[in-house]
């Protein structure tokens, strides 16, 4: 029976070492599938019977890195200097650097002779020591030559030709462009890093006896943990006692805090306001919102996008083919009569230097992780590489009404009373308040959407609480409610339920005809004693920031926005004007949404869907990028989607569209800046106008320019888009 082990890898400075190492590891006894993830520098394998552990590390040793049991929290120091004492293995170079330096001033004493060369020598020792017993051990394990090999054999080559200042040079310059590349991984990981260390270590919990102080770990389902100000919450939970605003940019990248009360849920890794809040677990620590968001972005990288496949490709076959190039020219011209063996060899290993891929299968990995981690800073999480790629080419753009473009919670856009003087507003009429407080004591105590309408009308008002919770409360399903507030009985409900079928009167007609017209739901109040009427129109109005996402969306080049949805087509077209969306398709069921989506990827080639991630799965599943709204929480939601929208807040769909489109530029610089420079550097070889140092120095110099490159997605914010 097999067993999942993974080690966190140590000194990996390229995504080729990882395929080097993932090799290496395939061909040893008792490892079964195994996948070495050089963004994570993380080792995942099946451990079969007759596994040697110490053979495994033994082997990543040679090949030079260092296997350790992953740890959840690795604080680590910051800085270039921290980085350097973490590298042991990497001190060889700064002698091979100091000897470098000395043998100029020795050569002008001394001139070139015995003494320099010998200095040189060691020099190149030194700082080739690591990349020569890599490149052995890797050829060894894999049977293919890496870059370290070729420099090594360019270095010695060098040496044998008498060129010690090139092989010195050359050295130096690619070990420090490995510790330069290794340093800038180093800080791009650390984003992910940052990502868990948003939630703390320790939580206070309430017990019989008091507080204490434990691990998040050893917290359960049912514990109690108090938060005070300040502090972060360590698990998703529910709020039994206090009130407190809360900063939860972490999760769903909003940048104004939320107010919390009792019953309220809450989210680990975001920030308690000025409340001391008891909040109830309802998840272990492996289990938060949070740790599922860590978790799906590092999933997120081993789906790899197109460009990043191609490029692992291509470098398999490019790096050989080289060799064997550079092999033709050192031996051929000289044998064909074209010039003496050196000047031939030398341009050989010059084209050895430039056949190091690493600056182009770098190109990619590094953009793909910086712009999933910047995505789930700014509250979008993104399912993979393959997903980002996808966005960058969307042509359209579909969207659910209800949850979606509409916040899913009914309101009352409109009312009046029966004697209502036009010449006042609402606020100002003493009946429509009063019938209005007598509406919302009948509608207290009930959950059903239409009676949270009421009663969040008559609180904006300030006349919720004028009269208490109604007495005698009867509701018939579907239809009404009726309760005795005071000495009145009130009744709330459809013209039907209030007048028992009789024709409607002016005052109900008019209700009604406005109602349909604008696809809304009429409600009627009366105060039966009394006589008093008033009627209020329910709807589910469009979201604030609805019409300027669609108008970003459509600035970003969307060539066509639709609304899909199964509500009547009067709402429908109501709420689609007003977001502004180009097309309505109404009373549609979820397999027509379906057919909806398959009609515009036909006429845009790709769509994205945006829905709630459950009702409207099959649509999502259909386009080309499914996007979730509002998925904090939602375990359904995060697990179906391409794309999690984790706020409830559509400005999250145009920064992940220029965030994607980003990341795809990056790439397509990256990879043209990589391929550019190894065709100028061996043409410049091939006519002999390139020195090895030359060589090294552009490789390395353009590894670390696309590298650099690749991160900059980590700056982007939602605000800035």
């Amino acid at each position: 029976m097999s067993e999942e082990l993974v080690f966190r890898v140590e000194g990996m400075d390229c995504a080729d070492c990882a395929l080097h190492l993932q090799e290496a590891a395939s061909r040893l006894e008792g490892v079964g599938q195994v996948e070495v993830s050089f963004v994570k520098a993380e080792m995942r394998l099946q451990a079969g019977p007759g596994l040697d552990l110490a053979g495994l590390k033994a082997t990543a040793r040679e090949m030079g890195y260092e296997l350790f049991p992953p740890a959840r929290r690795q604080p680590r120091e910051g800085g270039l200097l921290a980085f350097l004492r973490r590298r042991r293995r990497d001190w060889p170079v700064a002698v091979g650097a100091a000897l470098l330096f000395l043998s100029l001033p020795l050569r002008l004493i001394a001139g070139q002779g015995d003494l320099v060369n010998g200095v040189l020598v060691v020099a190149t020792l030194c700082s080739g020591l690591n990349a020569a017993r890599a490149g052995w051990a890797t050829l060894r394990a894999t049977r293919r030559p890496d870059m370290n090999l070729l420099m090594t054999i360019a270095a010695l080559g060098a040496l044998a030709i008498g060129e010690y200042s090139e092989a010195a040079v050359v050295t130096f310059l690619f070990a420090l462009g490995n510790l330069l590349e290794a340093y800038t991984m180093d800080r791009a990981r650390g984003s992910i890093q940052a990502l868990m260390e948003l939630s703390p270590a320790t939580a206070t919990r309430l017990t019989a006896e008091g507080e204490e102080r434990v691990a998040v770990e050893v917290l359960a389902v049912g514990d109690r943990i108090v938060v005070r100000p300040g502090e972060r919450i360590p698990v998703d939970g529910v709020i039994r006692k206090g009130h407190s605003a809360l900063n939860q940019a972490p999760i769903t990248g909003e940048s104004i805090p939320v107010e919390k009360g009792p019953q309220d849920s809450v989210f680990a890794g975001t920030i308690n306001g000025e409340g001391v809040l008891v909040v109830e677990v309802i998840r272990a620590a492996a289990d938060s919102t949070l740790a599922r968001i860590i978790h799906l972005v590092e999933q997120a990288q081993e789906s790899r996008a197109r460009a990043q496949r191609f490029v692992d490709r291509f470098a398999r076959v490019y790096t050989p083919a080289v060799v064997v190039s550079a092999a033709l020219i050192a031996l051929l011209p000289p044998l064909m009569g074209g010039g003496p063996w050196l000047p031939w060899i030398y341009r050989a290993l010059v084209l050895l230097v430039i056949a190091c891929p690493c600056a182009l299968v770098i190109s990619t990995p590094v953009a793909v992780v910086s712009g999933l981690t910047a995505a789930a800073r700014g509250g979008v999480l993104i399912k993979g590489g393959v997903h980002l790629e996808q966005m960058a080419h969307l042509r359209a753009v579909a969207f659910d009404k209800t949850g979606t473009l509409t916040p899913g919670t009914p309101r009352i856009v409109e009312g009046r009373c029966a004697s209502h003087d036009p010449a006042l507003s609402v606020d100002q009429c003493a009946e429509c308040l009063d019938l209005l407080a007598m509406a919302a004591a009948v509608e207290q105590r009930s959950e059903h959407p239409l009676a949270r309408a009421v009663v969040d009308a008559a609180r904006q008002l300030g006349v919720a609480d004028r009269y208490p919770p109604a007495e005698q409360v009867i509701a018939t399903v579907g239809r009404g409610v009726q309760g005795q507030v005071g000495n009145h009985t009130v009744v709330v409900g459809s013209h039907a339920h209030l007048h028992n079928g009789r024709p409607p009167e002016p005052f109900c007609a008019e209700m009604e005809q406005t109602a349909a017209w604008r696809g809304q739901t009429p409600i009627l109040v009366e105060d039966v004693c009394c006589g008093r009427q008033a009627y209020g129109l329910v709807a589910d109005v469009v979201r604030s920031e609805a019409r300027s996402v669609i108008a970003d969306l459509k600035r970003l080049g969307i060539e066509h926005t639709v609304m899909l949805t199964g509500d009547n087509p009067a709402a429908a077209v109501a709420i689609g004007q007003e977001a502004g969306v180009d097309q309505v398709q109404a009373g549609l069921l979820p397999e027509q949404k379906v057919n909806a989506i398959a009609d515009l990827l036909e006429s845009y080639g790709s769509v994205a869907m945006v829905g709630d991630g459950i009702n409207d799965g099959p649509a999502l599943a259909r386009a080309s990028v499914g996007i979730a709204m509002g998925a904090a929480g939602s375990d359904v939601a995060l697990e179906t989607a391409d794309v999690a929208l984790m706020g409830n807040d559509l400005r999250g769909l145009p920064f992940a569209l220029r965030l994607s489109r980003s990341v795809a530029a990056i790439i397509r610089q990256n990879i043209a800046l990589s391929l550019a420079g190894k065709a100028v550097f061996i043409l410049l070889a091939l006519f002999g106008m390139a020195t090895l140092w030359m060589a090294v120095f552009a490789d390395m110099g353009i590894s670390l320019i696309v590298t650099l490159n690749g991160m900059r997605p980590l700056a982007q914010t939602k605000r800035q888009g």
